[in-house]
């Protein structure tokens, strides 16, 4: 049986500038392959202790049950901050609560519905940009995939299309931001005083810099129409309306400057890669494909109900988010010394929580490398699903998105595999490595084709 790809991994034993070195190049094919059977591992380096968590129950202990003791790190911010400044995805505390307490209410219930129009709106002018390239030629899937989310973003967010003039710019900075910037760079290893300059690829900082004023100009433009009493009723306009609960206070320009980064960056970033990779997993395996044009073909996708009836799509998209989640570490830090296992952890230690390595970890999935839909209607993908599934991270700081990002993976993987046939491009095979999400080395390459009008 033909496996989909994955990263080779290194040697057990490295020198750390060895290490470093890999590292730099992909943090995936820079971890041994024992992490896909350990339950934790321990990493040290002159500068800081860091372990890798895989059993179940601790990772819940550091996401659901003690969320507190053990804060986002601040070294995850090294390589992200000139882009989400102060956001939601990079505070710890207070600061973090009561962003929270502002965001949430926009992502609740009957939101998702509201959002549902502008998604598939989205969807459709997708499928329309394909026509003239759907040709049977090899067409790179992760720029068609990125186009369509960046257009749910603008469309939920802000109620204009990708085609607008600040959209197509921000877009286009952002791609180019994407291709530059590792998730984690070499500072969030060492780490440095406040006062030291950081170092970042070439076009980083001043990418970042344009697109904070792009998106300033956005909000500034809502902000006066809001006060006009002229504001669609869209996702930052219900955000800049809210106030928290506790402190009367809503976000001001910078903040939501900081917040709208972070759900362009997780909203469409990750949406892309899971999408690509989704499309590329239906080319490898075609009968799925024809199972999932069936069922599109059977229920639709124009009525936001229709989507609790795509099972399979859904489970081909979960299957996706296994196999490649778009982020594939996060780091938190400990607080306070603790025994893991047999292990002391200090205070100060990097825990690393790696759905990458977690979804595949072969004590606890059955085939763990293998693509398989079919699992998640089992009962024990069910009993993975609740213990060792967490694409979207878990606990307090589960990504508030993620019932928005399950809708538009499922609405937009449905809406094209209902109109295109997606096939493998011959020796063109795809290299997961892990930028801000795990992306293709060098692209995702398919051949897409009409279906058959419907």
């Amino acid at each position: 049986m033909i496996l989909p790809p994955k990263p080779p991994a290194r040697p057990d034993k490295v020198s750390l500038r060895r290490y470093l070195q890999l590292f730099r190049a992909d943090i995936l094919s820079a971890q041994p392959a024992r992490l896909y059977r350990a339950w934790m591992a321990e990493f040290r380096t002159p500068f800081f202790r860091s372990f890798l968590v895989n059993q179940p129950d601790l990772v819940d202990v550091i996401l659901k049950e003690r969320p507190d003791d053990f804060p986002k790190s601040n070294r995850v911010g090294e390589g992200l901050r000139p882009l989400l400044g102060n956001s939601v995805f990079l505070t710890n505390g207070a600061t973090w609560k009561r962003q929270r307490r502002i965001i949430d209410p926009a992502f609740e219930g009957g939101r998702l519905k509201e959002t549902f129009p502008a998604m598939r709106a989205a969807a459709e002018a997708g499928v329309a940009r394909l026509a003239p390239v759907a040709k049977g030629d090899p067409v790179e899937i992760e720029a068609v995939t990125s186009h369509i989310a960046a257009d749910v973003i603008f469309r939920t967010l802000f109620s204009i299309p990708i085609e607008h003039q600040v959209a197509a710019e921000v877009f286009a900075r952002f791609r180019a931001y994407q291709q530059a910037q590792p998730i984690l760079n070499l500072a969030a290893f060492v780490p440095l005083p406040r006062w030291m300059p950081r170092f970042y690829p070439k076009g980083t900082r001043a990418n970042a810099r344009h697109i904070r004023r792009l998106i300033a100009a956005l909000t500034e433009a809502r902000q006066a129409e809001i006060a006009a009493g002229r504001a669609p009723g869209d996702l930052a306009t219900k955000i800049m309306t809210t106030r928290d609960p506790e402190t009367g206070q809503g976000f001001d320009t910078e903040e939501m400057v900081d917040q709208v980064a972070i759900f362009f960056l997780a909203g469409h970033e990750t949406s892309a890669s899971a999408l690509a990779w989704a499309l590329y997993l239906l080319a490898l395996y075609p009968d799925w494909q024809e199972q999932v044009a069936a069922e599109v073909l059977e229920h639709g996708t124009e009525e936001f109900a229709a989507i609790a009836k795509l099972r399979l799509t859904r489970d081909v998209f979960r299957e996706t988010l296994r196999l490649y989640p778009p982020v594939p570490m996060m780091v938190r830090e400990a607080t306070c010394p603790e025994q893991f296992r047999d292990r002391q952890v200090p205070k100060g230690a990097q825990m690393v929580l790696s759905p990458w390595h977690l979804h595949r970890h072969e004590r606890i999935w059955d085939r763990p490398d293998a693509f398989d839909p079919a699992r998640w209607q089992t009962e024990a993908g069910k009993t993975c699903a609740r213990s060792a599934y967490m694409p979207f991270s878990a606990g307090a700081r589960v990504c508030t998105g993620a019932g928005f990002a399950m809708v538009e993976g499922v609405l937009i993987l449905a809406h094209l595999m209902r109109h295109y046939r997606v096939e493998l491009t011959e020796g063109q095979v795809p290299e997961p490595v892990a930028h801000l999400t795990v992306r293709s080395r060098n692209g995702i390459w398919l051949r897409l084709s009409p279906r058959a009008p419907l």
